[in-house]
């Protein structure tokens, strides 16, 4: 009986123990190689018992699909806008649970120093994914370079400019391209994520770029919709609305990254 009540003892000893020492594991996916904001919030979600695990991709269909397909537990790389077009087109059951920063999308140009430098029959590149080449546009228009139809609803197609003075040529490509083919054309589109990767600042370097009221351009950190309501994803997506991560997005990004912390219904969720 002694043995037993020992045996008893031990037991519980090491199901106390390993409680103690457990640890929930979230893999996070993100799109591009800066990791800067993701790696803090794991050191502070470490302190509360949570290991961030970051999964990094090179473009903004993959994480997306991973996420659907269990391979993620959350991303962070995308719009709202984005987001709300790719799931309707693909189908996916995901939802957001946070809102995170405005990264303003920029026109950037090797040639010229500001939109109204832009020469007749000019060629500019677009990304050529509907809800950034939607972005794209909106951008060309508040520039002064074309306007859109009335009752444009976001998602790019150019047959939805209604007035184009400058004869403006476009080459559509994908995201991850636009920077690289600056020097071929007049002026190109370049996500900020993107640009940042290929070393220009949105701010100092574009000719043009957006401004923090781009709501529809609020990034999110989504979720499977199943898990929309669990506890550690819940408890991740406050450490990344602390006040330690908006200053440090303040202080490293300059205002190419503006912390955007709205409730989920300002996005339309």
């Amino acid at each position: 009986m002694k043995k037993f009540g020992f045996l008893v003892l031990l037991i519980g000893l090491i199901v106390i123990v390993s409680a103690c020492n457990s640890e929930s594991t979230v893999k996070v996916g993100i799109s591009g190689s800066d990791t800067t904001v993701w790696d803090f919030v794991a050191e502070k979600a470490k302190e509360e018992g949570i290991n961030v695990e970051i999964v990094r991709f090179s473009d903004y269909v993959q994480p997306n699909l991973a996420l659907a397909e269990g391979e993620l537990d959350a991303n962070a790389f995308q719009t709202v806008s984005y987001f709300d077009a790719f799931i309707e087109e693909h189908d996916l059951d995901l939802a957001p649970i946070a809102t995170t920063v405005i990264a303003p999308m920029g026109l950037y140009s090797e040639k010229y120093d500001s939109p109204e430098e832009l020469p007749e029959g000019a060629t500019i590149a677009l990304p050529k994914e509907a809800t950034n080449m939607g972005r794209g546009l909106l951008l060309l228009q508040e520039a002064g370079l074309i306007e859109l139809e009335e009752d444009f609803d976001g998602n790019g197609s150019l047959d939805k400019i209604v007035d184009n003075p400058k004869n403006l040529q476009f080459e559509t490509l994908v995201a991850a391209q636009t920077p690289r083919v600056l020097p071929d054309v007049a002026a190109s589109i370049v996500n900020n994520g993107i640009a940042v990767d290929a070393g220009f600042s949105p701010l100092d370097d574009s000719i043009f770029h957006e401004n923090e009221t781009a709501t529809p351009y609020i990034n999110i950190i989504a979720v499977n919709e199943e898990d929309k309501d669990n506890e550690v994803l819940q408890q991740l997506a406050d450490i990344y609305q602390s006040d330690d991560v908006k200053a440090l997005i303040e202080e490293e990004y300059e205002g190419n990254q503006i912390p955007t912390f709205v409730s989920l219904d300002k996005i339309g969720w």
